[in-house]
This record gives C-alpha cells, structure tokens and sequence, in this order.
C-alpha cells in the first residue's frame, strides 16, 4: 500500500487537489491522506469550496491561519513535521505555488520522505513575487514534478532537473472545471445580481503588487473607471484589496463609479458561472488565466508577466501591464474582437490531468 499525503492549504489549492483525491479511488495501492493547513483561514468559503468540489473531509487541519511569509510558513512546518513522523507516509504531494506548498515540501524532504510537485516548471522570472520563489524552491526538492503545460517542461530541462523527474500530465485546474461545468451552469448568480449574458466585464484584484503600491493601484482605477462607462464591472473583491481601499484613501473613487458592483468573494461554481458569461475579465490571477483559455473569455493579465504562457500562445490571455493606457486599448480590442477568436484547447488539457498523476504515483510505489 501507498501512503501518500496530499497537501492544501488555500483557495487555489482547492481546485487542484478535487480531482487527485477522486483519481485515487480507481488505485486500490494508494491510501490518500489529506492535510489541510488552514492557511486560508476564511472557513466559510474554505467549508464552502470542499463541498461544492466534493473534496473529501480533512484528516487534519493544521489550522495555521494568517501572518507573514515567515511565520506561516514556519508555523506550517512545526505542525506538519508531527504528521509525518506520525503517519510515515511514502509521499508527500503538494500542490501549486503557496506557502504550504514549500512548507510541507521541506519537511518532508528533511525526513527523507519523497514529494511530488503538482503544476511544476511554472516561472514568471520575477523573483519578487513570493510565489515564484515557492515554485523555484519546491522543484527544486521534488522527486517527481507534474507538469502542466510545455513551457514547464522546458523550465526544468534549462535548470537541469532529470527529464526522468519530470512528466507533462496537464493541468489539475482544468480537471476541475470540466467536471463542475453543469453545476456551473445551475448556478443563479447572474439573476442574483442582476446581470445578462455578455452585458458585464470582472475584475479580481488581489497580488501586492498592483493593490498595496498606491501609484499602480490607482493606474489600474482610473482604466476601470473609463471601462465601467462602456459596460459594468463586477468585482468580487479580495479581503487585502478591501483592506487597501481605505488604508490608501480610494473609496470614494470606488464609490463614484456607478457601474461597478462590488461583491464578496464567491464560491468556485458562483465565479465560474460568472466568469464563463462575462464580456471581459481583468485579472492579476494565474488561475483565472487558464480557466478563461476553456471558457473562450477574453482575460485581460493586469501584470507584466505570467507564468503561464501557454494561455497567450494557445488560449484567450493577453498580458496588458499595469499601465492604464494600455489595459483600455487592449479592452477595446477584446470587445471588437469576435468572441471565441484564435481560442484553441492547450494539450492535455483535457479533464484527465489527475488520472495520469494517480497512475504515476501508483507505478511508482
């Protein structure tokens, strides 16, 4: 039997972890074991997410919650070691790019356990985000790498990593958002709020990057203001966002847009039925990027790098930068353009990225 520890930890570990733990059921050799650390500490959206992605319930909850990089990472790793040392798992798999992801990955190489990095190869080359240093890092200890797009494979070929390490399965994302689009598509959120099929733009906003420096944040305003003029714009809002609305003085430039509706943030089936429906969606999300690529919904990246490429040269992702020029005459493009236009379906993007990892695992023993 394999014993094979699956870490999540926040949001966006969520829907990438769904289809692993439905994958393992067709492998009678593995037993999973699922950590939450609780590092997405809003435990209604958290409860929320497992039940509408029909993620079985935590064997244990590290309950971690918020505080620096360091603390929490350092707070994730102090509970997760009893684990291991507990359970003697033979894997550790982690997923994505977050502070659990690296924390639960030291740990277990330090023990001597093997890890398995889900959404390997992934690199922005801005060693200024947080993010990229956890891909950079927990790649570099994994044993066995999942990749979820080309670009990933030929990452980790230029930092040396054994091709044998390293398998391009596809992208667990999409997995999940095959197998959730019909209760997607039952979701009310549009009669809730009001809206029509192809009558609003979203936004999300949440890297610290465009939302705590108040030169860009207020860039990224003024092309919203000149965007809600031509259609609304829903913005289901971060808590750091909301944060530093006030804290920078912007409410009532929020304010006086009378087309925008901000709104909480949503469950996975609410925002995946809003999103699929939307004219545009402007975000500084990755995930965001790919699920646009299957919706065939123009995403306008409000960064000035992705490390995601694959969802520019195959999908429906133009990366626009942070300048308010730009992300209007990129608007105005997207709108002019024919829906669907140039949109292909990456390979392997399949809905069967999961089935090939639970095999992998499986043989590998």
């Amino acid at each position: 039997m394999i014993k094979i520890v699956n870490i999540c930890g926040a949001r966006p570990n969520f829907m990438k972890i769904a289809p692993l733990m439905r994958a393992y059921k067709a492998h009678k050799n593995i037993q999973p074991i699922l950590v939450h650390t609780g590092q997405h500490y809003d435990e209604r959206m958290s409860d929320l997410f497992f039940r509408q992605l029909e993620i079985p319930e935590p064997d244990m909850n590290l309950e971690v919650g918020s505080g620096s990089h360091a603390k929490q990472t350092a707070e994730i790793m102090t509970r997760f070691e009893p684990i291991c040392l507990e359970h003697k798992p033979d894997w550790v798999l982690v997923v994505g790019d977050v502070n659990s992801t690296i924390a639960c990955g030291l740990v277990a190489r330090k023990l001597g356990i093997r890890l398995a990095h889900v959404e390997a190869g992934l690199r922005s080359f801005d060693r200024d985000m947080p993010e990229e240093i956890n891909r950079v890092l927990t790649d570099a200890i994994s044993d066995l790498l999942f990749v979820s797009e080309p670009s990933g494979m030929e990452n980790l070929r230029n930092e040396g990593v054994a091709a044998e390490r390293c398998h391009f399965v596809g992208n667990v994302m999409i997995d999940t958002l095959k197998h959730s689009r019909d209760k997607a598509e039952a979701s009310t959120v549009l009669a809730d709020l009001g809206l029509q099929r192809g009558g609003y733009n979203v936004v999300t906003l949440h890297r610290p990057s465009n939302v705590d420096d108040p030169a860009v944040f207020a860039k990224l305003i003024a092309a919203f203001e000149e965007i809600e003029r031509d259609l609304p714009i829903v913005f289901p809002i971060h808590p750091r966002t909301r944060k530093n609305l006030g804290v920078l003085g912007f409410e009532p430039r929020f304010a006086a847009m009378k087309n925008l509706k901000i709104v909480e943030p949503l469950g996975y089936l609410d925002f995946m039925k809003l999103t699929a429906n939307a004219a545009t969606v402007l975000t500084d999300s990755g995930g965001i990027q790919e699920e646009t690529t299957i919706l065939g919904v123009p995403c306008l990246t409000l960064r000035e790098n992705t490390e995601r490429p694959v969802t520019i040269s195959q999908g429906t992702n133009h990366l626009v930068g942070t300048d308010t020029a730009k992300i209007i005459a990129a608007y105005r493009t997207a709108r002019a353009a024919k829906p669907g236009t140039a949109a292909r379906i990456p390979d392997k993007w399949d809905g069967r990225a999961a089935e090939r990892i639970a095999q992998i695992m499986a043989d590998c023993g």
